[in-house]
């Protein structure tokens, strides 16, 4: 694929963040977009803001990703209404912040579901469609910490580094095939969202002081900025994407001193749990 011109593409998590603007830079190249979020009121701005930035089309339904049946029958709707999809990027994804000893089983529940799960379920209900595309493409959004680990983030990073896996291990089985579909796994950094103040916290750790050291500290890149990186990452076939200057800076850090990375993080949370 290289162009989105005339492409159908699907997008979760929509309502918000990276996913609106990934549905407003793909709408002002002409797509055709198929957009979900749980967020109704945030679906819907988001449909009508990209109508305005020039989408052939805007298809929105209210869903729940966790929900496989929900998602399968939303995929089956997508290709009924347009005929075909070219792209699905499974965007979806929430944040839980606690140590591991005090986190909520519910609360692991619902991340992984969001954020794992949803990403299966994803995958699974529209790969025959971007088979049949012809040349297709399927976008997973991992996260740096689907590279690097972080205390307090244990089922985070659990459910990013599924994601990095599930998305390498399909990649390989597509070309094994020899199926036309490329398979793009996306690690941002630090960006400008709402996930952080969206999320959930555990234990000793407050959700309002931790958006905030989030939103001040760690988030540098825009959210267009990032969709920006992801779909030109896309269109040029890229199997990773890092997206910020901090995922390539603690990323490489990571790969030149080995496992030791684990021990300097830990130092690192701990003056910035403090500041």
């Amino acid at each position: 694929m290289h162009t989105l011109q005339g492409k159908v593409v699907v997008i979760t998590g929509a309502a918000s963040g990276i996913g609106r603007a990934l549905a407003l830079r793909a709408a002002g190249c002409g797509a055709r977009l198929a957009l979900s979020d749980v967020d109704a009121t945030g679906l819907a701005q988001t449909g009508e803001q990209a109508t305005a930035a020039g989408a052939k089309g805007v298809h929105t339904r209210v869903v729940d990703v966790s929900d496989r049946a929900a998602v399968e029958a939303w995929a089956a709707e997508v290709a009924a209404h347009y005929g075909w999809v070219d792209a699905v990027v499974n965007n979806a994804g929430v944040s839980l912040t606690g140590d591991f000893a005090e986190l909520d089983p519910a609360d692991m529940e619902w991340i992984m579901g969001v954020n794992f799960w949803g990403v299966v379920h994803g995958s699974r209900a529209f790969l025959p469609h971007l088979i049949a595309s012809g040349d297709g493409h399927l976008v997973n959004i991992s996260s740096l910490f689907g590279l690097v680990s972080m205390p307090s983030q244990s089922l985070y990073n659990a459910s990013k580094y599924a994601v990095r896996g599930l998305s390498e291990s399909l990649r390989e089985e597509m070309l094994v095939a020899g199926h036309p579909v490329q398979v793009t796994v996306v690690h941002p950094g630090g960006i400008r969202t709402g996930i952080a103040r969206n999320g959930r916290a555990a234990g000793r750790h407050d959700l309002a002081e931790t958006a905030r050291r989030f939103d001040e500290k760690l988030a540098r890149t825009t959210a267009d900025e990032a969709a920006r990186v992801i779909l030109e990452g896309m269109l040029k076939g890229r199997a990773r994407l890092l997206v910020g200057a901090d995922a390539h800076v603690v990323h490489h850090l990571a790969r030149l001193v080995g496992a030791r990375y684990q021990d300097v993080v830990a130092r690192f949370a701990k003056r910035f749990e403090s500041s």
